[in-house]
């Protein structure tokens, strides 16, 4: 939303939100939608840490590098409200959503290159198309389709999960879209409304937070079920009593 100080970077050209631009500096447009891509990135690094400290299939360190990538892609757009920035911010969220059906559908695939290869091509496409032009609302609803494609099999994964934990991880991988979906909402819609307000809730940077959550969430999720139908003995320990994460057990090689 323009008004603020100077601008660093120049004209925007990219989409705008319900936040003053360079308010707290000439470096960075909007400053709390960049910074609250920050918790995800810390929570992608942990998810990552576990993964490969565990030697979890290598499909869930790119996943966990994915999510790293697009928070610092929205960082970059936030901070400088360029086109090029935004275009870096939504490739990779469709390269994410992409990843996350291989990695759900994949297990019952029985042509095992097919999908892959598929995917790859459609997600190279899409880059380039998306440099080419901008999609406006378009790209919203691809976004919304995708997402919209992994809910069949998330659900088919929760009720065939008997472990009450693992269960708890779906639900609150739920309950953050939801109430992410609810503030992005809210800061698109009623942003009129909002600029008279005397403190702004930052709906989008709040959106950011719940979703850093939410992709930690699926993805803790997800480790769990594959480690199941890998037979690896999952349990979803909780760091500091709170924070969980996937333990297991691989069998002993004899």
């Amino acid at each position: 939303m323009a008004d603020g100080m100077s601008s660093f970077w120049g004209p925007v050209t990219s989409t705008e939100w319900c936040e003053k631009n360079y308010v707290y500096s000439t470096y960075i447009a909007e400053f709390f939608n960049t910074v609250s891509n920050v918790p995800g990135i810390l929570l992608a690094l942990i998810g990552l840490i576990n993964a490969l400290r565990q030697r979890f299939e290598k499909r869930f360190s790119v996943l966990h590098l994915s999510n790293m990538t697009l928070a610092i892609g929205s960082m970059l757009y936030h901070a400088t409200l360029q086109r090029v920035q935004q275009q870096g911010d939504e490739t990779p969220m469709v390269w994410e959503m992409l990843l996350y059906l291989y990695i759900l559908y994949s297990p019952d695939w029985h042509y095992r290159s097919t999908m892959p290869t598929f995917l790859f091509l459609y997600g190279a496409a899409f880059a380039i198309a998306h440099a080419l032009f901008r999609f406006g609302i378009g790209f919203k609803i691809h976004y919304v389709i995708l997402c919209l494609l992994c809910i069949p099999r998330m659900y088919k994964y929760y009720i065939h999960t008997t472990d009450v934990h693992a269960k708890r991880l779906a639900k609150l991988y739920l309950a953050t879209i939801i109430l992410g979906s609810m503030c992005w909402l809210f800061d698109r819609m009623l942003c009129e409304k909002i600029s008279g307000w005397y403190i702004n809730p930052e709906g989008h940077a709040l959106w950011h937070i719940f979703m850093g959550f939410n992709s930690y969430f699926a993805n803790t999720f997800l480790m769990f079920c594959r480690a199941q139908q890998r037979g690896w003995n999952p349990k979803v320990a909780h760091l500091l009593g709170c924070f969980p994460y996937v333990n297991i057990e691989k069998p002993k090689v004899q």
